[in-house]
């Protein structure tokens, strides 16, 4: 159904106190940045298969007030009726929190699709309905490989194509949808309003994506110039 990228990354190399965090996220429904990606200064996490419209914001609620990604998931997962049907992945200042239910397994299992999961010490990659299982390694290799200095928006969306590009979501629907969430408290107000682009149903998603963000990077940074 899915795959997505959630990242931290210090502000400063040389204190590790500040954070920004982003979530990049695909897949071939309609909708995915409404319900799956959420970001705040604290953390990020990225819900999703059969995604529960509660589960993401409760662990991302747990995240800002103070607990460990790596208790907030399974603790979230738990109290959802969807918990076997739920694929999870989140990031906090010093863990990661992971949950895959047993349905992934059941539904995988009987079909020519793939789930799997990756991560690094500061990113982590999820995906399920896969053409691939290698989808989630390539996402990853795109993202610790780029350029650090170039926005983290722009690099989410080059790792979600990396993705794509080597079959992504294996499924063949029209209306498809991606999404980025960035968090980053040293981003000024304008640099804060397209750091949060979505497209929720197009055939071209990522494209779409793109043009989005840079047609909104190129109107707010002339803007910010003039206030």
């Amino acid at each position: 159904m899915t795959f997505s990228l959630v990242v931290r990354e210090a502000v400063d190399e040389e204190n590790d106190e500040e954070y920004r965090y982003g979530v990049g996220i695909t897949t071939n429904n309609p909708g995915v940045g409404m319900f799956c990606p959420f970001t705040s200064e604290r953390g990020a996490v990225a819900a999703q298969y059969q995604t529960h419209g509660d589960v993401g914001p409760q662990i991302q609620q747990y995240i800002n007030d103070g607990v460990r990604a790596a208790d907030a998931v399974p603790a979230a997962a738990r109290s959802s009726p969807l918990e076997e049907e739920l694929q999870i992945h989140a990031l906090c200042k010093e863990t990661r929190g992971y949950h895959a239910g047993r349905g992934l397994d059941r539904f995988h299992d009987e079909s020519d699709l793939a789930y799997g999961e990756q991560s690094g010490q500061n990113w982590s990659v999820a995906g399920n309905c896969l053409a691939l299982v290698n989808v989630v390694d390539l996402v990853g290799e795109a993202y610790t490989s780029a350029d650090t200095t170039r926005p983290l928006a722009e690099r989410l969306i080059d790792a979600l194509e990396a993705g794509d590009e080597a079959g992504g979501d294996g499924r063949d629907n029209e209306a498809r949808s991606a999404a980025i969430f960035v968090a980053d408290p040293t981003a000024g107000l304008a640099n804060a309003w397209y750091n949060v682009t979505r497209i929720d149903a197009s055939k071209t998603p990522l494209v779409d994506l793109r043009k989005q963000y840079e047609l909104a990077k190129s109107f707010y940074e002339t803007k910010s110039k003039e206030w």
